[in-house]
């Protein structure tokens, strides 16, 4: 079975009457995603694409059966937001909302630790388990998710949302499928890293092999290089770290709020280094992760 989600996730979309919520929850349900309820304070009654709004999650849960919550609220609201889904008993919160105070952020990840639950984000647009369940919007309308998210064994993890879904189709349209693919998010602290969610992976067996999509800022990649390293990690990994150019202007912040660099602190060759030196094949160009995985696949 695939990480996370799988067919039988049930899923409440907090933030369902806005603008965004709305647009995604119909790409979740038009992917089969079983999306049982949605939550509004003060909307309570109002249906969104036939899901039935509630007033808190507590309300929801008492009607409906769920174990998975999207958050997406505005930012000054997306700590209580969190809080409220983890003390219902949700396991698994994915947050789309993005530009959330650093401080809440913390404190949400410190409480879903506390309380053994997994968070994704945040901005982070969700996931895709191909055939079987999608988060958020990732890769967008069904007919475009489709042709980029097709079964198969790679999983696929990024920083980006929008790389995400061009990673996959790369691989897709040349045949390869994948297990899992999970859009960690392009804040600085996010709630599920690379080398969180590599140990879930090394005990799927439908993974044989793991494709991260890398940038520059924080120090992800070289703690995920020393966590291959220091665990002798046996599943094969391919990275591609976008944005070199960023290493040539330090201070530079481009796209995500994580890309920033300072010297060699979060710059993409110190990455590629420490990756390689772990063992992690790591590619030049974004067009060199099909090869990179076909080989991996044929040695298996």
């Amino acid at each position: 079975m695939a990480i996370l989600v799988d067919s039988s996730t049930k899923v409440i979309v907090q933030g369902i009457t806005g603008r965004e919520a709305v647009t995604f929850t119909k790409g979740m349900l038009d992917y089969g995603t079983r999306v049982v309820a949605g939550v509004t304070p003060g909307k309570e009654g109002r249906k969104i694409h036939g899901v039935p709004v509630y007033n808190c999650v507590e309300s929801a849960l008492k009607d409906h059966e769920a174990n998975t919550s999207i958050v997406s609220v505005p930012p000054k609201f997306a700590r209580d937001a969190t809080f409220e889904a983890i003390d219902a008993g949700i396991e698994l919160v994915n947050v789309f909302t993005e530009r959330i105070p650093r401080a809440d952020v913390v404190q949400m990840i410190e409480f879903a630790r506390q309380k053994g639950v997994r968070i994704v984000g945040p901005n982070s647009l969700g996931m895709v388990s191909p055939g079987k369940v999608k988060l958020g919007p990732a890769g967008g309308p069904l007919s475009e998710c489709n042709r980029a998210f097709t079964p198969g064994n790679v999983a696929v993890l990024s920083r980006s949302g929008g790389m995400l879904t061009e990673t996959c189709s790369l691989l897709s349209v040349n045949g390869i499928g994948q297990s899992i693919a999970i859009n960690i998010g392009g804040d600085p602290i996010v709630g599920s890293t690379f080398f969180d969610l590599l140990p879930l992976l090394e005990d799927d067996p439908e993974t044989k092999a793991i494709v991260l999509f890398c940038e520059p800022g924080t120090f992800q990649e070289e703690e995920t290089a020393r966590f291959v390293k220091e665990t002798s990690y046996s599943k094969m990994i391919v990275a591609f770290i976008a944005g070199s150019f960023v290493d040539t202007m330090p201070g530079m912040r481009f796209g995500h709020a994580a890309v920033i660099v300072h010297g060699d602190s979060g710059a993409t060759r110190t990455k590629a280094k420490v990756m390689r030196e772990a063992g992690i094949m790591v590619v030049d160009f974004h067009s060199q992760i099909l090869a990179a995985v076909k080989k991996i696949l044929n040695q298996n």
